[in-house]
């Protein structure tokens, strides 16, 4: 094996676990691209091998459906759903069950990250606004986005990636996710509720808020009318889901209101970037040897990840350790086949509420909150993520047991 390879591969990894290269401003897409960049410049990577290495399909149909969101951003349909959720007058206990409802549903169809980043800042200001604790709701919204985008496999990265790799089916991927998702969302209302039970009200002077997107219903509904017709491609169309979503994105681009430039501003590129940097530096590992050996020293360990239960139990620690989506990509090197497609998508998302830096869905609701003066600690999501976590991989486990 090439030591220079393993290096790299090693400190890249590294910087997944520790969020970025220690003592720089270089965060995880940042050490991935770097990475990428030594191995090509080293003559480890030919340029031939590297494009071969990136698998254009999913990062097509990632790219199209967040052009879709993005057009849902722009038209204000998160900040009319948010605010309808919120204003209407209901108990805590049923706020709180609507507002896991809702952030499911929209995570399920137009990924849990774009559905965070758009409704965490609305839900903390509509909530202090109301003299609302927010903290409950948003980790609400964290924890149910991550769920609900189990569902499906355009729901969040890693399961798009597992899709396209594995070629699942997304009609028999929903069918198995379905079941134990929707379990663990009165998982997450239970808990809650347990926990904030008498918390719910708080002291806070109303937050006005001017910089919100107003509602277009024409915008909105042309969002609406594509997502309903894409998914229904998806359901019942043999055609490739990574051509139809850039079919709906080039679509949605012909716009008279909306300039090309301001949607490509609602592109989460340093995702995509993520993406192609460690397609190279997995193949680059691969061609090396260090997959063989990888997996020969974990068959030395006793885990053999040909055994589901150990496949799922190492997919929710890898995917805690190294974040979701670098897991999956090294964990589909490995895995034995198509079948365990639904055990490595419902592994790794339902790991990612077990703490704050698990998801990337948990960080921008924290991020948000800080934002309005609203503190969500390590403790206080991990009071709420563990049992969660541990609850639904549990329900996971059990159903994945039953029917594969």
């Amino acid at each position: 094996m090439s030591t220079f390879v393993i290096v790299v591969y090693i400190v890249v990894y590294l910087s997944m676990l520790l969020g970025g290269i220690p003592g720089l401003k270089v965060d995880r897409t940042g050490a991935a691209l770097l990475g990428a960049i030594l191995l090509l410049a080293g003559g480890s990577l030919s340029e031939k091998q590297a494009l071969n290495a990136i698998d254009v399909p999913t990062l097509a149909l990632l790219f199209g459906l967040m052009v879709v969101s993005a057009q849902f951003s722009l038209g204000g349909f998160y900040t009319l759903i948010t605010r309808r959720v919120v204003m209407c007058e209901m108990a805590p206990g049923t706020l709180l069950g609507v507002v896991i409802a809702v952030s499911a549903v929209l995570s399920a169809m137009l990924t849990n990250d774009v559905v965070c980043l758009a409704v965490a800042p609305l839900l903390s200001r509509m909530c202090l606004s109301k003299q609302l604790n927010p903290v409950p709701f948003l980790i609400a919204l964290a924890c149910a986005s991550n769920i609900g985008s189990a569902t499906t496999l355009i729901g969040n990265p890693q399961n798009i990636l597992i899709g396209e790799s594995l070629k699942l089916s997304f009609n028999h991927y929903f069918l198995i996710a379905v079941p134990p998702c929707l379990l663990g969302l009165l998982v997450v209302w239970a808990v809650i509720r347990h926990l904030y039970q008498g918390q719910w009200l708080i002291e806070a002077k109303e937050i006005l808020d001017d910089t919100e997107t107003r509602f277009d219903r024409w915008q909105t509904g042309k969002g609406v009318l594509i997502l309903v017709v894409l998914i229904g491609c998806f359901v019942f169309a043999p055609w490739p889901r990574e051509l139809l979503a850039l079919g709906a994105a080039g679509i949605l681009l012909m716009s008279r209101k909306f300039y090309t430039r301001k949607v490509m501003g609602l592109v989460d590129w340093p995702l995509l970037v993520l993406f192609i940097s460690l397609f190279m530096i997995n193949e680059s590992f691969e061609l090396t040897g260090g997959l063989k050996w990888l997996v020969s020293q974990t068959e030395a360990a006793g885990i053999s990840l040909d055994q589901p239960s150990h496949l799922f139990v190492t997919t929710a620690i890898l995917s805690n350790l190294v974040s979701n989506v670098p897991a999956i990509m090294l964990l589909l090197q490995i895995v034995p086949g198509a079948e365990v497609g639904p055990l490595l998508a419902l592994g790794s998302t339902l790991a990612g509420n077990l703490i704050i830096v698990g998801s990337v869905a948990n960080i921008i609701v924290v991020e948000a909150a800080r934002q309005d003066g609203v503190e969500i600690s390590f403790k206080t999501h991990a009071r709420v993520g563990i049992p969660v976590t541990l609850l639904t991989l549990c329900i996971a486990a059990c159903w994945l047991w039953l029917v594969m």
